[in-house]
């Protein structure tokens, strides 16, 4: 699920880097979006990303 299903935008790992150059293990997490979608004539759930969202690839189902 986190996952956009668009872009294909995905979790991101990482370092948090302190001033003594100390590394500790993070995470970047894509803000995905539960949306229903008008995909191919039909309503569908969809998960997005808000990029994606914000950029018009998807039709929201009102």
């Amino acid at each position: 699920m986190a996952k956009c299903q668009f872009c294909d935008k995905g979790v991101t790992f990482g370092h948090n880097v302190s001033h003594s150059n100390r590394k500790t293990s993070r995470t970047w997490k894509p803000n995905i979006r539960k949306v229903k979608a008008n995909i191919n004539g039909g309503t569908k759930t969809v998960y997005i990303c808000s990029r994606c969202l914000r950029s018009g690839k998807v039709q929201r189902a009102v």
